[in-house]
């Protein structure tokens, strides 16, 4: 009887490899174009560690609308504005969808994030609140001495370094310029310090987010190997996620004591006018609405989101201008022109004012999106699309990357050229498809306007007030250029560079 059962299992399991070596091998005759799929494991050997590279490579051969299976996923690729204008704004409401990978799964951060929610009631909440609380233009107006005291902080870091002739981790600070200017508007406190070690923990752990959020997980392509976790992204994923819950909890948990001792008191001493305020009376009014789990999970959107993009894109475009002096010197003489002299930070009402610096900024972005595929899309139903069928529940992949190099789109695309952008009207909040590193369409990101006054008023700080020069002799031309494939896009060598003061 044993043997019969044995017989039998190996018998439906052969058959079943049998079926999912046949069936993998078809294409849908009206899928877009693209390399033939092999058994079981589809077209995932034409990725590399790089997949932005990849896709961009295999648009050539097959073209700006492009399908691939990753394993039993059909995966819609977009490589082109035409087709990027097509999905997001043409058809944006049926492509509106997550694709949700394992990563986002962690401690069920799917069911909450606004990230990763479906466009539904749900995401339509979250997407009001933090308007109406972090990023409508009275909040931002608000929140502007905010911005200026943090990047006034980190120039008299630089300053220090610059007496003490110490190298700058420029990726490093300005990442803790973002993070202490978002946990002061989310809590009134620095979660980070220049020069102490002792404050890296929540920089360590956002950094750990991202990082297992940016490996290529096995069980993205192969499900039936969730149990088993053969990579440990998910136990080592939990353990930083929870590690941060523990310390939003933590914060949270404080701030409501400090509210209830108050109010036996009936004094208002509490009130830190910041977000969490705004957010713990949302949730004292209405529970229903927004829960704690539902704030604690947008904390960590927000850090995640808010973060690194921009110091990366920082980093990016300090290290184009130290290897293109010349422009480096024209964005400073520009600032010199609108500036004090006695001025040490950019003041955000001068950033219209400074077309050069705007330009220096869109370039960086085309040539280094912070996030080179987005965020996965997913078809809510079958839609037609240029004589194809871009199937119901395909994911899509927008590679900004491929657009942003694409000789049809940019002359000289690999070229850092921001005087391209001084001659034609291109923004990039969503309505030109040539460059849109933040999105376009409903899940455009939110924090678009806060990233565009950040990356204005750091960057504009770091030029007017020093000069920079490669530590150990480096040359420029001998920079490493290269990328770190993840949820963003860094550098692969931090750039390190010793400020002198102007």
């Amino acid at each position: 009887m044993d043997n019969i059962a044995t017989f039998l299992l190996v018998l439906s399991l052969l058959l079943t490899f049998i079926y999912a070596y046949t069936i993998s091998g078809r294409r849908n005759p009206r899928l877009p174009p693209g390399p033939y799929p092999l058994p079981i494991i589809g077209n995932l050997l034409k990725l590399s560690n790089k997949p932005h590279c990849s896709l961009a490579a295999l648009s050539k051969r097959y073209g700006p609308l492009m399908s691939l299976k990753l394993e039993s996923k059909t995966t819609i690729v977009i490589s082109s504005p035409e087709m990027a204008k097509e999905f997001f704004h043409k058809h944006d409401q049926l492509f509106s969808s997550r694709s949700v990978p394992e990563a986002a799964r962690l401690n069920d951060h799917h069911e909450y994030s606004m990230g990763w929610l479906p466009a539904g009631d749900q995401w339509r909440k979250l997407r009001r609140i933090t308007k109406e609380c972090l990023f409508s233009g009275q909040c931002l107006d608000a929140s502007e001495q905010l911005r200026k005291q943090k990047v006034q902080e980190l120039v008299d870091h630089v300053s220090r370094c610059c007496k003490k002739e110490k190298v700058v981790n420029v990726g490093d600070v300005a990442f803790t310029t973002n993070l202490n200017i978002l946990s002061n508007l989310l809590f009134s406190m620095d979660f980070s310090q220049y020069d102490s070690l002792s404050s890296q923990e929540i920089k360590d752990l956002i950094w750990g987010v991202m990082e297992v959020a940016g490996k290529p997980n096995l069980v993205d392509f192969f499900p039936i190997l969730r149990p088993l976790d053969p990579q440990g992204l998910t136990s080592q994923g939990n353990v930083i996620s929870n590690k941060l819950f523990a310390i939003f909890d933590s914060i949270i948990d404080k701030r409501l004591q400090t509210k209830v001792i108050s109010s036996l008191y009936d004094n208002d001493s509490s009130t830190q006018n910041d977000v969490l305020d705004v957010l713990l009376n949302i949730n004292i009014k209405e529970e229903t609405e927004f829960s704690l789990n539902d704030m604690k999970h947008l904390f960590l959107d927000l850090f995640v989101a808010g973060t690194d993009t921009i110091s990366t894109s920082l980093e990016w475009a300090m290290t184009e201008l130290i290897r293109n002096p010349k422009k480096m010197v024209i964005a400073r003489l520009e600032l010199m022109k609108h500036m004090h002299n006695d001025d040490k930070t950019l003041l955000e009402h001068d950033i219209p004012q400074l077309p050069y610096l705007h330009a220096i900024i869109k370039e960086t972005l085309r040539l280094h999106p912070p996030a080179p595929l987005f965020l996965p899309h997913k078809a809510m139903r079958d839609v037609e699309v240029e004589d194809f069928i871009v199937p119901k529940d395909a994911q899509i992949l927008c590679n900004v990357w491929a657009i942003g190099r694409d000789p049809k789109v940019s002359s000289n695309p690999n070229v850092f050229m921001p005087e391209r952008f001084l001659k034609v009207e291109i923004d990039y909040r969503g309505q030109d498809f040539n460059l849109i590193p933040f999105g376009a369409g409903r899940r455009i990101c939110p924090g678009l306007n806060i990233a565009h006054k950040a990356l204005h008023i750091i960057l504009g700080s770091l030029i007017h007030n020093f000069d920079w020069i490669l530590e150990e002799n480096m040359k420029a031309e001998d920079l490493d250029m290269e990328e770190k494939f993840g949820l963003t896009l860094p550098r692969n060598v931090p750039l390190r560079v010793i400020p002198v003061k102007l």
